[in-house]
């Protein structure tokens, strides 16, 4: 295996959520994916729930594999390396979701860090901003970051103290949920393949 080869555990996270989801969705009896969460298909009392919590742990392994290849880059481009450990922090994240199911308190303690490592796709426009060789790189970070603190805010909408947008977004509450994870791994499919094709390309390419 290419030292490139690594950023593929990228892509590879997008397609372990993206089939992982629907396929153990249908081990909970009358799931909806419109109106319920994901971390209901691995509550603790579901039976999807071991099999939910091994998808979260393949899928958070995929995340720091994906920061070593990052940091590795960046760290050779003379770049910033934040971006590797916020994609580090995503993984973390997510294993503690996965490990603790709901309803347990600390399920959305780990829920809401996710906040940390979200700021990736903002932290790698920046540190390979001016590159030409990144431009789309950068142009994707940027356009997914946005679309991931749309997000944050459409997800944070219940927090509000007499807001008038929750009530609405309350009945597609698991389409509003996965609106946030679509753009998260959306970008890390796509700065994988793109960091990948460049150092496949140019091993030395800084």
């Amino acid at each position: 295996m290419r030292r490139s080869d690594l950023f593929l555990s990228g892509p590879l996270g997008t397609v372990i959520f993206f089939l992982g989801v629907p396929l153990l969705a249908l081990m909970v009896p009358g799931y909806s994916h419109v109106r319920q969460t994901v971390s209901e298909i691995g509550a603790m009392d579901s039976p999807g729930r071991f099999p939910f919590t091994f998808m979260l742990a393949a899928i958070s392994l995929c995340m720091f594999v994906f920061a070593f290849a990052i940091r590795d880059a960046a760290s050779k481009a003379g770049r910033n390396q934040i971006v590797a450990y916020l994609v580090a922090c995503m993984g973390i994240s997510g294993l503690g979701v996965g490990i603790f199911s709901t309803p347990h308190p600390l399920h959305n303690v780990f829920g809401m860090s996710e906040i940390v490592g979200y700021q990736a796709p903002l932290a790698l426009a920046l540190a390979w901003k001016g590159d030409p060789k990144a431009k789309n790189l950068v142009i994707w970070s940027w356009v997914l970051f946005a679309a991931l603190w749309l997000s944050m805010l459409l997800n944070m909408s219940p927090l509000l103290s007499h807001d008038w947008l929750w009530p609405r977004l309350k009945p597609v509450n698991g389409l509003v949920q996965r609106s946030l994870f679509l753009a998260w791994f959306v970008w890390c499919a796509i700065a994988g393949i793109l960091m990948w094709r460049r150092y496949s390309e140019n091993p030395a390419s800084r």
